[in-house]
């Protein structure tokens, strides 16, 4: 295996089985709170990590805002309001189940954060008497300070929080351990998960997981467009590890996706472009809305939704007269037009009104409390930018109330990215799924970052714990299945796993991951036709025959990277193949083919389901409203869910807003079984 020594047990062909009720594949933000509901409803849980689930997944090293907490006590906007303004914005490609209990749920998962020890208020009144700082709740709100959907929070600490509560919860976390393939069955004629296999990345152990439920909770496909060796932990926003197995392993499985003809142009990436996002003065996110200057020191107005200047800091934070909301310069309850800030004058006009580069964020122009908010808070929770830019500018002496910071190569400036370098962003293709976030296969559930149309850290933790109960109910109604009869698919996946360790002198896996970012900027880059996507298909599946048996590794985790690639290779096959079955362009997934060049044709208006069968590609078509009104169709669903709410609410243990409930004073709790009587069981779906 290796001709030096390796710290680690050689554990090459051992195997361990495991089993439990739940299985949830993906220790981040989803994975967790995936693995709590379970185990809160009485269910044996197994959590499997390739990395370390005390600071895995994209939201390991931290996070400063959560967004569409809906529910908290100081909300002026509903879920229904902001579910449906994403689904409008997003010309309704947009997964409106997800977003709604995005909206609905995700305040509830902050008071779990809480009660773990994460910090999700201002509670030592570091902020007190800021505009953003509620004095009743210590609560601190970002971007939209009329309507408070938005919550800045203390996110650097919120995966320990969550590691212990798991440890104390009594769920069996498997770290350092990948996740390859989901084992599957068929019964009356269904096919139904019945667990998976995963590798330690240390020893190369097998591990075999037998489960009566699985939850995919795994990150996006990365690397698939972009792709830099020398810089591979900056290849792109989210980290190095973070590349899509689990849309792999659901491919290879069966699972049907959609929207994955979507990318759009690179621009969270620094291979070789650009800056890491947030690590130098812009105006979005974790720097909105950051005063800027020219390099004049001139300052650059902010407008509003209707193009009027806006003359103070505070100003920048409310809606234009007549817009009800807005998230962060307008992107929802907007004006369809392309924004680049501050907040909607683009970096065209801003050159012909005679501003001169380079920009700056000149924090020192802004109340003492914004400028501590940002570069203090903001700054010092956002995950790449803790320890390099806080902690690194601070101890060379940069002083927000005297210095400028160079705003370059990420926000509205952008880098110079090229447009066949595209990235799976901004809410990109996934997992298709119904109201209990269940896949096409029986027993498999997904969420966060697996399904289709995802979101931000509140998404990933709302839509991980409602998936974490849905699996839980159906987990009770089954029984675990003799794994023998997968014996001979566990040990074809085993072949695979160890093969690259018998290659004497092989390729590294670097080279191949090049080669797959340079055929997808060459065959499917920001126009496409057929000739091009069926030439990108041949290619790969000639890397597939060709390359991949010429991948050697020396050690597991040289193994592990080549299974990543190896994964890339598989999803960048399904999205190609996702690209043929679009037949016309569109301007809300950012696709544009030559060979059909009419945008959005009313027919085509929904949306393009895939999978594969028997090595087949299988299109499907699901109309975009298949979810239903989002509002009537969750509450058929979650009487139980509800009804708890409501409980806790009357003993004065939730704070939070309950649509459709004036108060706890006057509504009866139901029991589950006679809210779904009065409601009905089903109604809108996706089947």
């Amino acid at each position: 295996m290796s001709q030096y020594q390796w710290p680690y047990r050689n554990e090459i062909n051992e195997e361990e089985e495991v089993t439990s009720d739940v299985l949830v594949l993906g220790g981040g933000i989803a994975g967790c709170y995936a693995a709590i509901a379970a185990a809160r409803k009485g269910q044996s849980v197994t959590l499997v990590e390739k990395g370390a689930t005390v600071r895995s997944g994209a939201a390991g090293s931290g996070f400063d805002h959560w967004e569409s907490a809906c529910t908290n006590p100081c909300s002026e906007v509903t879920p229904k309001e902001i579910a449906e303004a994403y689904v409008d914005e997003q010309d309704y490609y947009s997964n409106g189940i997800a977003h709604y209990i995005e909206c609905r749920e995700g305040y509830d998962r902050l008071l779990d954060m809480e009660s773990f020890g994460g910090k999700i208020r201002d509670t030592e009144g570091e902020f007190q008497g800021a505009e953003f700082r509620d004095e009743k709740t210590g609560l601190m709100f970002a971007y939209d300070y009329k309507n408070k959907f938005t919550i800045r929070v203390w996110g650097s600490g919120f995966k320990p929080a969550l590691y212990r509560e798991l440890k104390r919860l009594g769920v069996k976390i498997y770290d350092r351990t990948e996740a390859t393939s989901l084992l599957t069955c068929t019964e009356n004629g269904r096919k139904r998960g019945v667990g998976a296999t995963g590798m330690n990345v240390r020893t190369g152990k097998i591990l075999i997981f037998r489960a009566k439920s699985t939850i995919l909770t795994m990150s996006r496909p990365a690397r698939v467009w972009l792709f830099d060796p020398d810089l591979v932990g900056l290849c792109e926003f989210r980290p190095p590890q973070s590349i899509g197995s689990g849309h792999a392993m659901g491919w290879r499985a069966g699972i049907e996706f959609t929207m994955m003809e979507k990318s759009v142009k690179g621009e969270f990436s620094a291979a070789g472009r650009s800056f890491p996002p947030y690590s130098a003065g812009n105006n979005h996110n974790t720097w909105y809305a950051a005063t800027m200057v020219d390099a004049r020191g001139v300052e650059i107005p902010y407008v509003d939704r209707d193009g009027k200047e806006l003359s103070t800091v505070s100003q920048r934070y409310y809606p234009a007269e007549g817009q009800k909301f807005f998230l962060k310069g307008g992107v929802i309850d907007n004006p369809k037009y392309e924004y680049r800030g501050p907040e909607t004058l683009e970096f065209g006009e801003l050159m012909k009104r005679g501003y001169k580069l380079p920009f700056y964020a000149d924090l020192s122009r802004m109340p003492e409390a914004e400028r501590k908010v940002i570069w203090g808070m903001m700054v010092g929770e956002e995950g790449k930018t803790k320890i390099p830019v806080l902690q690194n500018y601070n101890q060379r002496g940069f002083d927000p109330t005297k210095h400028m910071l160079q705003s370059y190569g990420t926000g509205w400036q952008s880098a110079s990215f090229l447009p066949q370098e595209r990235q799976l962003f901004g809410a990109p293709g996934g997992i298709m799924h119904d109201w209990d976030l269940k896949t096409n296969i029986d027993g498999i559930y997904a969420a966060g970052d697996q399904l289709f149309a995802s979101d931000c850290c509140g998404f990933a933790a709302a839509t991980g714990y409602y998936a974490g109960r849905k699996a839980s109910e159906y987990a009770k109604t089954v029984d675990l299945t003799d794994i023998s009869q997968s014996r001979e698919e566990i040990e074809r996946e085993k072949e695979r796993l160890y093969a690259p360790l018998y290659v004497e002198n092989g390729m590294d896996w670097r080279e191949l991951n090049m080669a797959v970012a340079k055929a997808m900027q060459n065959y499917c880059g920001g126009i496409k036709c057929k000739d091009l996507l069926e030439e990108g298909i041949d290619l790969l599946k000639s890397y597939e025959r060709d390359i991949v048996p010429q991948i050697g590794c020396r050690n597991p985790h040289e193994l592990m990277r080549a299974h990543e690639v190896f994964d890339i290779l598989e999803v960048s096959q399904m999205i190609l193949h996702a690209c043929l079955l679009r037949e016309s362009s569109s301007e809300p997934l950012c696709f544009e083919r030559s060979d059909f060049p009419e945008i959005d044709p009313q027919e085509d208006k929904h949306f393009i389901t895939i999978k594969k069968e028997n090595g087949k590609i299988i299109k499907g078509i699901v109309p975009h409203g298949y979810f239903g009104e989002l509002e009537a169709e969750y509450e058929k669903r979650n009487g139980d869910y509800i009804a708890e709410l409501v409980k806790l609410q009357a003993e004065g243990r939730y704070d939070g807003k309950i649509p459709n409930i004036k108060s706890s004073s006057d509504y009866k709790i139901k029991t589950v079984k006679n809210f779904r009587a009065d409601n009905g069981e089903n109604g809108g779906g996706y089947e």
